[in-house]
């Protein structure tokens, strides 16, 4: 089991060959950008040397509503998409920088993801009695929008949060409740599948799983990775792997990395190797018991948990990552009120 690792374990600590080739191959060709306001600004390549907060070439200013952003996914055509919770909205930054609204209301929809047909899948909380909990998929073409889950077994979801899919077409998302659920609702924290042909199995449950987050599926579907965000003192702060069926079940639950005492990891993406790019730590403390053992960033782990990179992010809260760009090697980042790219010298997944 692997502990968050302090800045200065991150700097200076002892070196493996795996982790020292992937600096050699990452160093030259990481870049940091801010995007939410259609402005790119260029800053020193992150490495395990580099400061917490990256020097900008010139000041900037963000000049945009965006209140808190999470979700990002990238279209077909290049375009991002990402969630504005602060704001109900999902928002899109087109490849020439132009940013839009493309849905508000969005029904607090967080986790976001296009499928392997360019249709948009959504984890949406709900407004009230108006729109309950679901999670939709979007035809990108016609504007229609279908809900693929919103109950288990007659009971309603809760807070549909992140999702992933793998090569058979199953999605797999999280959800789980708040402090005082309704009896008409599951009452449980939980992990689901939905299969192609609509049918819907919950995969892990209490008491093994507490408020699971960020969810992601190994490029070769053999592992499913999940994330448990647990601000409460003593509660579960770490990533779980599962090996997984060729029938979308999971075994053999091992602790990939615990973040304790430091903030968890909230969302994550996996690359072509098996590489987990995981949002993870704080920058200041937040008034809970969450500690700055986790330095704010992007966390790269090798599939056996090694820890390979950390990529500073200056801005909480960091919330989530996807890869896009053409070469599938631009990785997009929310934090806060901010969108960032970074990057990369590793081509990345949709997942």
């Amino acid at each position: 089991m692997n502990k968050a690792l302090r800045e200065n374990d991150i700097v200076s600590g002892p070196m493996t060959e795996r982790r020292r080739d992937w600096r050699k191959a990452m160093s030259d060709n990481v870049a940091l950008a801010l995007l939410v306001s259609g402005c790119t600004v260029e800053a020193p390549a992150p490495s395990v040397e580099m400061p917490s907060e990256p020097a900008a070439s010139r000041e900037v200013a963000v000049a945009t509503t965006v209140a808190f952003t999470e979700g990002p996914t990238v279209a077909e055509d290049g375009t991002v998409y990402f969630t504005d919770l602060g704001n109900n909205r999902i928002m899109r930054l087109s490849t020439d920088g132009q940013l839009s609204t493309f849905r508000q209301p969005s029904h607090r929809a967080n986790g976001l993801i296009f499928d392997s047909e360019w249709r948009l899948l959504a984890c949406e909380s709900g407004d009230g009695d108006t729109v309950l909990p679901r999670v939709t998929r979007t035809n990108m073409e016609t504007g229609e929008i279908e809900v693929i889950a919103d109950a288990f077994e007659g009971k309603q979801l809760h807070s549909p949060n992140d999702l992933s899919f793998d090569t058979q077409g199953r999605i797999y998302f999280t959800d789980r409740p708040g402090p005082n659920p309704r009896p008409d609702q599951t009452g449980v924290h939980g992990v689901y599948r939905v299969d192609p042909d609509g049918t819907i199995a919950r995969i892990l449950t209490e008491p093994e799983v507490v408020r699971p987050n960020g969810i992601v599926i190994s490029p070769d579907d053999r592992t499913l990775y999940m994330i448990e965000t647990e601000q409460s003192e003593g509660g579960p702060r770490m990533i779980r792997a599962y090996d997984l069926s060729d029938a979308g079940t999971v075994s053999n639950m091992r602790v990939f990395h615990d973040f304790s005492p430091g903030r968890s990891g909230d969302g994550m993406t996996i690359d072509s190797e098996g590489n987990l790019y995981v949002a993870a730590g704080l920058n200041r403390r937040r008034g809970t018991s969450e500690t700055l053992d986790t330095v704010a960033g992007i966390h790269v782990f090798s599939p056996d948990g090694e820890l390979l990179e950390h990529i500073p992010i200056p801005e909480d809260t960091i919330t989530n990552a996807a890869f896009g760009g053409p070469d599938l090697r631009t990785l997009y980042v929310t934090a806060g009120k901010t969108l960032f790219s970074i990057r990369t010298d590793v081509t990345g997944t949709r997942r």
